[in-house]
């Protein structure tokens, strides 16, 4: 037998490059630019060979690409240990991925899967490489094609070892706040994912806000682009925000072929890729009560049913339609204090989803280092973010609405966010983010909620059980009987 190695590691070419990106649609070239802006030589792959040649040829000159024609002769053009980030579509082909790379690949190499995955197939696929010796790091990243090439928000979860060896390239690349970087371990497996996920839910509500707040002050009136103002405005004071800033442009842009308001243009059917419904469904999973969250996407799937609009229309009445008489200034106002209140639930529903799957999974998450790293890059990047940390920081919150700032703040929006509710109640709009938003707010600081009734109702035809508030134990009234109270245990 000779003793001469033969694999692909050993017959190519030495390595050259200190990062791989495997994927180069617009995320993943935009990724690969922006290592490459920040002085590393990246090795790159795509299946299909011309995606590779027409990001060398396009953007060659913007630092050092190593590209390859195969997996096998990418994963020999990395440097030990190998940081591959892989930034393909989520689901099968991730795993086919993952799957043709982990033969070539040698103990203590890391593979990054940067795409809207899962947390729990990060977490499966974690555990299956774990079994080879090498790393999976689930790495989200927001900030859309913009950010994955000037800069994103990342959420990397894994190892702490795989995060000593890949966190200073991510944090280099991330956006910065002040400085620090938009880039932070967030715990072991799917922790990062999961954290993304959460970051996607919240996203959902706050987009829902902002387009009931348009609704409310369309149908008072206002046109488009008097709208498109008041959002420019607001975005120089609390509310200030990537969304708002988006907002103010897309209404005030006109459709060039008909010379109306884009925003009349557009059908009015809302798409989702996956990562609200998820974050609602893993709500229900760990019994945490994200209504706010979860009506942003009911409200876009009621949006995309035309059928059942159409036929709702035909069939049921409502107030008259014409705008009730408002003093237009105090309504901007109200809305405003309703978007803001309605943003803070959002955020607050969001941090407690992560707290209690951090304690379900041992991840250990640093709420105040989860809104630090939101601060820039991502898409919810907002003015409210720093307070956010700086809470979170300061103590052990059970929820954000109990922070201090945060609870007086509450307490001034208050009047104005009921009188918007009400209103759009009374106009026949509907508002669901903020009549849910208010909801849980109220139903958080009730000092007695109906859910007695409720336990009793399940005991009557269940049997189910209640417990008193004067003893200890669980207890039965025995319904069909004599209605005499029976200790349970």
């Amino acid at each position: 037998m000779s003793d001469v190695d033969t694999t692909p590691a050993a017959t190519a070419a030495p390595a050259t490059a200190q990062v791989g990106v495997a994927g180069l649609a617009v995320m993943g070239r935009n990724l690969a630019r922006n290592l490459a802006h920040h002085g590393y030589a990246v090795a790159l792959y795509n299946r299909t060979q011309t995606r590779t040649d027409d990001l060398v040829a396009q953007y060659g000159s913007e630092g050092t690409f190593v590209p390859s024609t195969s997996l096998e002769e990418f994963v020999t053009s990395l440097e030990r240990p190998r940081r591959i980030i892989i930034m393909v579509q989520a689901g099968a082909p991730t795993d086919a991925v993952i799957d043709a790379l982990v033969p070539l690949l040698e103990e203590g190499d890391i593979v990054v899967d940067g795409g809207n995955a899962h947390y729990e197939d990060t977490r499966r696929r974690e555990a299956a490489l774990r079994e080879h010796g090498l790393h999976f790091v689930g790495a989200g990243i927001s900030g859309g094609e913009e950010g994955a090439l000037n800069g994103p928000s990342i959420m990397p979860g894994g190892s702490r070892e795989a995060y000593a060896a890949l966190g200073p390239i991510l944090e280099d690349i991330s956006a910065k706040y002040d400085g620090e970087p938009c880039c932070a371990y967030m715990g072991t497996d799917g922790a990062g994912h999961f954290v993304k996920m959460i970051h996607n839910g919240i996203e959902y509500a706050d987009m829902q806000f902002i387009s009931e707040a348009y609704d409310v002050l369309r149908a008072a009136g206002m046109a488009p682009t008097e709208i498109a103002g008041v959002f420019q405005e607001w975005n120089t004071g609390d509310l200030d925000s990537y969304l708002i800033e988006i907002t103010s442009e897309v209404l005030a842009h006109v459709d060039a072929e008909t010379g109306k308001p884009l925003v009349d243009v557009v059908v009015d059917a809302a798409e989702q890729k996956g990562t609200g419904r998820w974050t609602v469904q893993t709500a229900l999973e760990l019994g945490v009560p994200v209504n706010a969250i979860a009506e942003s996407v009911f409200a876009r799937s009621t949006s995309g049913h035309p059928e059942l609009r159409a036929a709702a229309r035909a069939a049921l009445s409502g107030p008259t339609g014409e705008p009730v008489k408002v003093d237009m200034g105090e309504l901007v106002d109200d809305v405003r204090d309703a978007l803001w209140a309605s943003k803070v639930v959002a955020y607050s529903q969001g941090l407690d989803q992560i707290r209690t799957a951090s304690q379900a999974y041992g991840w250990d998450v640093d709420i105040a280092e989860v809104a630090k790293i939101w601060r820039a890059g991502c898409i919810i990047r907002a003015r409210l973010l720093e307070r956010i940390r700086s809470e979170y920081a300061a103590q052990n919150l059970v929820t954000l609405l109990a922070a201090p700032s945060v609870s007086a703040d509450l307490a001034t929006a208050q009047d104005g966010w009921r009188r918007v509710v009400a209103h759009a109640v009374a106009a026949g709009l509907p508002v669901p983010g903020f009549s849910a938003a208010l909801a849980y707010y109220d139903t958080v600081r009730a000092e007695r909620l109906p859910a007695a009734l409720l336990q009793g109702l399940r005991d009557f035809f269940g049997a189910h059980t209640y417990r008193r508030i004067d003893r200890e134990g669980a207890f039965h009234t025995d319904w069909s009987g004599d209605r005499g109270e029976i200790p349970m245990r």
